[in-house]
């Protein structure tokens, strides 16, 4: 049990990479809290882990410090944040809408800067903490036809480079894992053939 006594956090968690994480963090013996949009889905993750399941939208800030707030109500800490709630909008530079260009950035990148600023505070007073960036693979190497992802992925690795820099010294460890295409139950069904690895949360 890696984790008893340890409270993690995962955004985006109702599906696909963020549904298996909180279900392996609860199996290793974390407190777990999770969020995503749907809420149904999501009251049945948590009665089948005993966690805690907050509905939220992280293009939202507002939403993003309730999550914050209600967990450390909660549990009193937050050692673990899994910055996992992301989309991917197929387009090139030319066809990306300018609505999808900034959704994806408000999902793939602010809402990842946001909620990290809410919960190093947290994790400054308790000693340290962990907190994981979901990227892709396609933000090292690129990929056509998804240039707004692609463009997130590149800066979620960037912003993960800095912060981990900046707050090392205070016992916070701040890395970003790559992923390559993951197959997610929900984009099949809806006939994606090419995606990359994190939740959809449309």
């Amino acid at each position: 049990m890696r984790f008893d006594n340890k409270v993690a956090l995962i955004t985006g968690a109702t599906s696909g990479i963020g549904r298996t994480t909180t279900e392996l963090f609860a199996a290793q013996g974390a407190q777990v809290a999770f969020t995503g949009r749907r809420a149904e889905l999501g009251q049945a993750i948590a009665t089948q882990i005993n966690g805690l399941y907050i509905q939220a939208d992280h293009r939202q800030a507002l939403d993003c410090q309730q999550v914050v707030g209600r967990v450390v109500e909660a549990f009193g800490r937050i050692d673990i944040l899994f910055n996992n709630a992301g989309i991917v909008v197929n387009g090139t530079a030319e066809s990306t809408s300018e609505q999808d260009w900034q959704e994806t950035l408000d999902l793939n990148v602010t809402a990842v800067w946001r909620m990290s600023r809410l919960v190093i505070p947290h994790m400054r007073r308790q000693g340290g903490g962990a907190i994981i960036n979901n990227a892709s693979d396609w933000g090292l190497v690129g990929a056509a036809g998804v240039v707004a992802y692609c463009t997130s992925k590149g800066a979620v690795i960037q912003m993960t480079r800095a912060m981990a820099m900046d707050h090392a010294a205070e016992g916070i460890r701040i890395n970003a894992i790559c992923p390559g295409d993951t197959f997610v139950e929900r984009w099949l069904k809806e006939g994606y053939y090419r995606f990359s690895g994190e939740v959809n949360e449309e």
